[in-house]
């Protein structure tokens, strides 16, 4: 058996943020709580959703709070402030730090039996549903806008929490590209990656099936054609608009599915040493793929061919080391580093890392079984 978990309403293209009006206006919403951060204030991307409630009195409140890796206090202030301003629906205006964020504190005002926050770690049982989330990305990776999924990092132990619930999920997404027009190169190009590392993860993760497949392949299709444009020419609306659909349903899929050590070793880098999510992602995946190879050379030729080589005269070794090399081709030439010890990585830190990414919610969709001396290897090859 097999279940999908999807948003209720979901609006694409540019310009779509003018949709927020309407929304708020006909299901009667009366103040929001807007999460976003202080580089989308500053560049005045928050402003764009801003003018669009200043255009019909709608009152709110702007908490930019938020880390690049959220914790568990971040989580905390912005559920005291949420409760103070006696706000009715969380709107999260920004990447993944924010939507998980948004999604923590409105399951916690929900469900104020976890407002210790570390309780939610995992499949928590939360009775009620969270606030009503409108989400609005501004990056195109994380897909955390679809997905009933978040991450938050326990400052006290410098791990970070997987927590997944289907009551978290965004009631609205509304996935605007414009919105993501001033997002940096490097940011571009690390959370595209992360969208590529959720479409690859989530088409060879044990619990991938039909459905979830059909996302996968095309997400992959359009990150390979449109990622480089994107970043090379961040108001190219067609890649970004391709690249925002893209992270959304490779979302839809791995929500529903799962993913693999990729993610299960990037949550250790980030809790220990602050490094953004899609860049460690990028790093590890093509390592992880030479690892998982001999349990997914079917799908790994799927992969090569949606990468855009043409496997038709060559083996199955052949074509599964294509999916390989056209991964680390397209992460080469987006400015990716390759290396663990680029990001600062301490090689005495690997055995505590490989401990920590085991026991990570991730590693049991691996598609093959693994265990924390296999991952030490992989992050030693990576190093």
């Amino acid at each position: 058996m097999s279940r999908i978990v999807l948003n209720e309403i979901s609006y694409f293209g540019a310009g779509s943020r003018s949709n927020l009006a309407n929304e708020l206006t006909e299901k009667n919403f009366k103040k929001a709580f807007i999460a976003t951060d202080k580089d989308l204030i500053k560049f005045g991307v928050t402003k764009f959703v801003t003018d669009v409630l200043d255009k019909i009195n709608f009152p709110y409140y702007v908490f930019d709070d938020i880390k690049a890796n959220p914790t568990v206090e971040n989580c905390k202030n912005g559920l005291k402030l949420f409760i103070e301003e006696k706000a009715d629906i969380i709107i999260a205006i920004g990447g993944g730090s924010v939507m998980d964020t948004a999604k923590a504190v409105g399951i916690t005002f929900a469900n104020p039996e976890f407002n210790d926050i570390v309780s939610l770690e995992g499949v928590a049982l939360t009775k009620n549903k969270s606030v009503p989330i409108i989400a609005m990305p501004t990056t195109a990776g994380t897909a955390a806008e679809v997905t009933i999924n978040y991450v938050i990092t326990d400052e006290s132990t410098k791990r970070k929490m997987v927590c997944v619930d289907p009551k978290d999920i965004p009631l609205i997404v509304i996935v605007d590209a414009e919105l993501m027009y001033s997002m940096p190169k490097g940011l571009t190009a690390a959370t595209g990656m992360d969208a590529l590392t959720h479409a690859i993860e989530g088409y060879i993760t044990k619990g991938a099936w039909a459905m979830t497949n059909m996302f996968e392949l095309n997400a992959i299709k359009l990150i390979a054609k449109n990622l480089k444009n994107a970043v090379e020419n961040g108001t190219d609306k067609e890649a970004r608009e391709n690249m925002a659909l893209a992270s959304y349903i490779a979302g839809m899929g791995f929500s529903n599915v799962g993913l693999g050590i990729v993610h299960s070793m990037a949550h250790p880098l980030g809790a220990v040493y602050d490094i953004p999510h899609g860049v460690a992602n990028a790093v590890l995946l093509p390592y992880v793929m030479e690892y998982n190879k001999s349990s997914s050379k079917d799908k790994y030729q799927d992969i090569a061919e949606a990468m855009g080589v043409d496997i038709s005269l060559m083996s199955e070794a052949v074509a599964t080391d294509e999916a390989i090399r056209a991964v680390r081709k397209l992460s080469i030439s987006i400015g990716i580093p390759q290396k663990l010890r680029e990001l600062g990585v301490k090689e005495e830190d690997l055995i505590k890392l490989s401990n920590d990414a085991f026991y990570d919610a991730c590693t049991p969709g691996n598609p093959k079984d693994t265990n924390a001396n296999d991952i030490l290897e992989i992050y030693k090859k990576a190093f």
